[in-house]
């Protein structure tokens, strides 16, 4: 008889992912801290909640190719439910806190996904993103139609601030909700990062990358889709719920066609091939909507060129362009191509702020004549009737595409030399 050898393997701690998820905690407990205004307090709660929401979204965009048109019909019912769930505490006729309410608005989402997505996911590829495109539009024809639920086009209210006070905690205060929505967030994030370990994730993205053979293993690739659309129902769900104690009101436009556009976009820009991509997305989509709206009613026309112009040269989104350079961190070439960044931004930017200037003149003059022809933009006075406004705005938005297609030549020669040097290291290291 043989002896057995025994080997030990000593498997160290990912020491970077216990760093990532200890800074992300820290950032969660110290945000508020930093920024310590009411509307910012608000707009970090509204980046939790657009974290759960967009990250439910893309377990079935970014992790099962599922790309769908009405991701906020489960969002949008899970905060209804959770609005009716506080009232009925308000009322008496439930016990229930409110820390628990996000948790019945998860339930309700997860519900409604049971129901819908038994249709939408035996359909894969565009016929399911036309299926969900319908459902949408049908539940938003609801919102109106039965008010005993949705409330109409008032929708329904409530009050977050139920039964007696536990430690102090009301929810009254903004900052109590923050660290409410903080918490869920953590709780929320982990468990769907942990969902993309898991068999079913895995099996998730077989089913994503190639169907036919996930079939030919003996997969049902449609049940496969099926409990993986109600997991992100019930994340999304969450969300929604944690929207409603936020806000203490649910309309119909938390159902609505926009809002799941958003979810898309914004989860897109972020990078839907990456994990950390919709948290990106989500941290923009608070800034645009809060932000961005109130600088410049031509905000959605930005939004809109951003997400052309993402789509066309990062396709991967935000993320993407953090792990490439982390990439080239890695191997020490990224100091190599600082310079070539800084005048790519100086030069787009240039470019930039006069083709702003050229729209912002052009929304003067249709929307605001009454006001008189100037118009104050980026600290400079414009005049929308003057030729030496146009001009100059022309003017500055050609030189800074003229260099910046310099800059961009000398960025790719760089580039280059930076990809063969690393290909050249790679082959190096594996002859080693």
């Amino acid at each position: 008889m043989r002896a057995s050898n025994t080997h030990y393997v000593f498997k160290p701690y990912n020491v970077a992912r216990w760093l990532i998820w200890g800074a992300f905690i820290l950032v969660l407990l110290l945000a508020p801290r930093v920024f310590s205004s009411n509307l910012s307090v608000t707009m970090l709660s509204q980046m939790g909640i657009a974290m759960v929401a967009c990250l439910s979204y893309n377990m079935l965009l970014g992790q099962g190719g599922m790309l769908s048109f009405g991701h906020a019909v489960y969002t949008g019912l899970g905060a209804y439910t959770a609005m009716h769930a506080l009232n009925a505490a308000s009322s008496g006729a439930l016990a229930i806190p409110v820390s628990l309410v996000p948790l019945v608005g998860g339930l309700g989402g997860m519900c409604f996904a049971v129901l819908f997505g038994f249709v939408t996911t035996r359909k894969s590829g565009t016929t399911f993103a036309m299926i969900t495109l319908g459902l949408a539009e049908l539940v938003f024809a609801m919102s109106l139609m039965f008010s005993e639920f949705f409330g109409g086009e008032a929708g329904v209210a409530g009050n977050r601030v139920v039964g007696q006070a536990v430690w102090g905690i009301t929810y009254g205060p903004a900052i109590q909700v923050y660290y409410l929505t903080a918490a869920y967030t953590l709780v929320c994030v982990a468990l769907m990062y942990a969902f993309t370990r898991t068999p079913l994730g895995r099996i998730l993205n077989a089913v994503r990358d190639n169907p036919e053979r996930v079939e030919f293993i003996g997969y049902n690739t449609q049940y496969v889709r099926y409990f993986s659309f109600i997991i992100a129902g019930f994340f999304a769900g969450i969300a929604g719920g944690l929207a409603s104690v936020n806000f203490e009101i649910v309309t119909a436009e938390v159902v609505g066609s926009g809002r799941s556009g958003a979810y898309l976009l914004f989860t897109f820009l972020g990078g839907a091939t990456f994990f950390f991509g919709p948290i990106i997305g989500a941290i923009l989509m608070v800034l645009a909507f809060v932000l961005l709206s109130e600088f410049t009613k031509a905000w959605l026309l930005y939004l809109g060129l951003t997400f052309l112009f993402m789509v066309m040269y990062a396709p991967g989104g935000i993320a993407s362009l953090v792990m490439m350079n982390l990439r080239l961190a890695a191997f020490g070439r990224l100091r190599q191509l600082w310079v070539a960044y800084v005048g790519l931004g100086i030069t787009a930017l240039l470019g930039l702020a006069g083709a702003a200037a050229m729209i912002e003149m052009i929304y003067h003059l249709q929307l605001n004549t009454s006001q008189g022809p100037e118009l104050h933009f980026a600290g400079v006075v414009l005049d929308a009737q003057s030729l030496g406004s146009w001009f100059g705005a022309a003017f500055v938005m050609l030189t800074g595409l003229g260099l910046f297609e310099l800059a961009r030549r000398q960025y790719v020669n760089d580039w280059d030399e930076t990809q063969a040097f690393i290909e050249k290291e790679i082959k190096r290291r594996e002859a080693l």
